[in-house]
């Protein structure tokens, strides 16, 4: 039994060097990527319409100094979020531009677009005002084909339904202004 202890002794690996990994050129190059899309996002909210975004943080168990991993996740949700932002932008600004097309195709052809109604928020304005097809006369210039577009003048009273909609934003800037 001795020998077969002697022909198989066991093999113990060589002890590895300490590695010391210096973090601080990429720990300083995440902090510079999340400060770049922090200000991104800021930039991109500011040009958004007010209150329409809110941007919430994401939750933090308070000061301390993350990891690596816990950077990348944080410029990656970053990265994520802006990306959301700027493909809702975008979205919403082919929304206005094609109101706004049809609001130049109603002018030029009435008649065409019976009954066709347009707000302010949907062209991309913070006002009251609407264009609508309707028929001149009433009842007799639909029957006529009487058509022509209706352009309102914008809020006709501050009304407590119109506030909350947002609708008499510019109303209450321009009024505001004037009192002083």
């Amino acid at each position: 039994m001795d020998e077969l202890l002697v022909q198989n002794p066991v093999v113990v690996p060589p002890a590895l060097p300490e590695i010391h990994v210096d973090e601080r050129a990429a720990r300083r190059t995440l902090r510079g990527q999340i400060a770049m899309l922090e200000g991104e996002l800021d930039d991109a909210v500011a040009e958004s319409r007010p209150g329409e975004y809110v941007i919430v943080p994401a939750g933090r168990r308070g000061p301390r100094l993350l990891s690596l991993g816990e950077l990348e996740v944080v410029r990656d949700d970053l990265a994520e979020r802006l990306h959301g932002l700027r493909r809702e932008q975008a979205g919403r600004a082919e929304r206005e531009a094609a109101k706004r097309e049809l609001v130049e195709r109603m002018l030029l052809d009435p008649g065409r677009y019976r009954w066709v109604k347009v707000t302010g928020p949907e062209v991309g304005e913070h006002i009251c005002k609407s264009w609508h097809v309707r028929p001149r006369l009433g009842i007799i210039g639909a029957l006529a084909g009487w058509w022509h577009v209706k352009i309102s003048s914008g809020c006709p009273l501050a009304t407590a339904a119109a506030s909350r909609r947002g609708w008499c934003i510019g109303v209450r800037m321009r009024s505001g202004a004037e009192d002083e």
